[in-house]
């Protein structure tokens, strides 16, 4: 996630041939703020986003659009999508980004923690759902986040998206997780401490206590919250 769009940032600087600080002031931000982006990548915190806000000051300054710094989705020069004689995109462009609205179940910890493997999930139908953009391809829940434990990537009542197709572990990464107890959790992979699931947070916040074998219910690709 943030990693891929420093990526598109580096990509667009190079194209405009600016430097990062120049680029940030002239969008009238801080001089650090791709810097800061930047170290959080290098930190491993690749699983947040940027404020749209930030996105949209920049991509003039970039000669792009923000749903392109965003996601990747459209034009990469100037407006996202081809516009007709009007000022309004296409009808062909306004397809794309339809087919690629999703509705994803949300559900419960619990029945997350009952996930055990694809043949025991039989009807998310039954659960309500939530609207998602531009998801890869997968087989996708949705949950809710409680508590603290992950605050420095989800905050509270954020909305995590979970691929339960992506199980291949990955350092740093983070996944909901199910011990033989059926208790889901959501962690950080960090296979160098013990144990491997850690907390992202900004408070003192102990690893869980896990109980036999850990199954992989998938991996977290977003975290969204509401302002």
């Amino acid at each position: 996630m943030l990693d891929k769009i420093l990526e598109r940032i580096d990509k667009r600087l190079k194209a405009v041939g600016l430097t990062e600080s120049r680029a940030a002031i002239e969008a009238g931000l801080s001089n650090s703020t791709i810097r800061s982006i930047r170290i959080k990548v290098k930190r491993g915190d690749i699983n947040k986003g940027v404020e749209t806000k930030t996105l949209a000051a920049l991509a003039p300054v970039l000669k792009t659009n923000v749903a392109w710094l965003a996601d990747g989705t459209g034009n990469e020069e100037g407006e996202a999508f081809a516009l007709g004689q009007d000022g309004t995109p296409l009808v062909s462009q306004m397809k794309i980004v339809e087919l690629e609205q999703r509705e994803i179940p949300l559900v419960s910890w619990v029945s997350a923690g009952e996930m055990s493997d694809q043949e025991s999930v039989t009807d998310l139908s039954e659960f309500p759902t939530v609207t998602a953009y531009n998801l890869p391809e997968g087989q996708w829940i949705a949950l809710r986040v409680d508590g603290l434990s992950m605050n420095k990537i989800s905050p509270p009542d954020s909305i995590i998206f979970v691929n339960m197709l992506d199980q291949v572990l990955v350092p740093n990464a983070c996944y909901v997780i199910a011990d033989e107890t059926g208790r889901a959790t959501y962690k950080r992979y960090r296979p160098s401490e013990t144990p491997p699931w850690q907390p992202a947070s900004y408070k003192n916040i102990p690893a869980p206590k896990l109980e036999g074998a850990i199954r992989i219910i998938g991996r977290v690709k977003r975290s969204v919250i509401e302002m």
